[in-house]
Parts: structure tokens; sequence; C-alpha cells
């Protein structure tokens, strides 16, 4: 069991209605840099993306983000990173930002949250990859997820055995910590 070197957390470019989404990406920004895990995330600097970077900047951990030229050029990428790599396509973002980890954490976010996180679940049930993936249930936001797949799962879409491969925790420690006991 090591501790993974490297962590993507895929997360809202907004901050979300409840004040608890804010103060969990901050937390992971947090959690990550004290543990010596390098961040990697999409290279934004506002909502959630921008909360998980600066509270891991602000605790001295590596920060590396990987933004697509055009949200560069709309003034939205984060000036402060260790490294900011610059893409041209989402698809260019999700292969490097997976090369670059060894373990993806979800936050809440949007479409573009859910979208990343199920082409890293489909890649892991494909076998293109054995890295583990967690989603940190703050106040319940992944309950309609996890009904989602359990559902899928009763109906035969999902394989039993399948329907692990995201580990949905509320408790911070605890998500880390299966990282490392799977890594």
């Amino acid at each position: 069991m090591a501790q993974p070197r490297a962590i993507c957390v895929f997360c809202g470019a907004s901050a979300g209605a409840n004040p608890a989404y804010l103060a969990a990406a901050r937390a992971v920004g947090a959690a990550l840099a004290g543990r010596g895990i390098e961040l990697v995330y999409g290279g934004g600097r506002v909502g959630l993306m921008g909360a998980v970077a600066d509270a891991a900047l602000a605790a001295g951990g590596r920060v590396t983000g990987v933004i697509p030229l055009a949200l560069v050029e709309r003034e939205l990428a984060h000036p402060g990173l260790s490294d900011l790599r610059i893409v041209t396509t989402l698809h260019e973002r999700k292969a490097l930002m997976a090369e670059l980890s060894d373990a993806f954490l979800a936050l809440p976010g949007g479409l573009g949250t859910l979208e990343e996180l199920a082409e890293v679940l489909s890649w892991a049930q494909l076998g293109l990859h054995t890295k583990p993936i967690g989603a940190l249930d703050v106040e319940g936001y992944f309950d309609g997820l996890a009904a989602y797949l359990d559902h899928a799962t009763a109906e035969g879409f999902i394989a039993p055995d399948q329907r692990g491969l995201l580990a949905i925790e509320t408790d911070l420690d605890v998500l880390l910590d299966r990282f490392v006991a799977a890594s």
C-alpha cells in the first residue's frame, strides 16, 4: 500500500448553493497538501476549482492545472499554480489529467464534473486503468448518483463487482485512506 503521488480532483467551476461545498473543496486541497499529495485539476481559478487549488497552495502543496486554451483566453486559468498545462481540447485535458494522476476524487459539480467522473469510471470498467475513484459526499450531494448506480446494477447494466469502482464517502480521511489501501 502506497500513498498516491497525485490525485485528480473533479469539481465545479461554480461555488454551488451550499457553503459546505466550498468548505469541502478547501478541506480537500489542504488535506492533499498535508499528506504530500499533488493536486491535479482542471486549472480554473473560480468556484470549487479555485478553492481546492488555493487551499492546496496555501498549505504548501503542489498543484498542476490542465486547461484548454479557450478557457485561458476567457481568463479563467488560475495564475498561481505550480504547473499550468495548456491543451487544445477537453478530451486532451481529461487524458492528461488521468495520465498525471494516481487516483480520482469528485466533489460537487455540474455536467462537466459528472462527465469527467463517468469517463474515468467507464475506463476502469473497461480495464483501461486500475486507479481508485471516489466521491466526497458533501451533505448528500452524491445520494442521487449512488441510487442511480444501485438501480443500474439491479437492472443488469452494471456488473455487481463493478458497482464498487466508485467509493462514495462522507468522510474525507476515510476516502483518502481507501485510496492508499487501493494503491
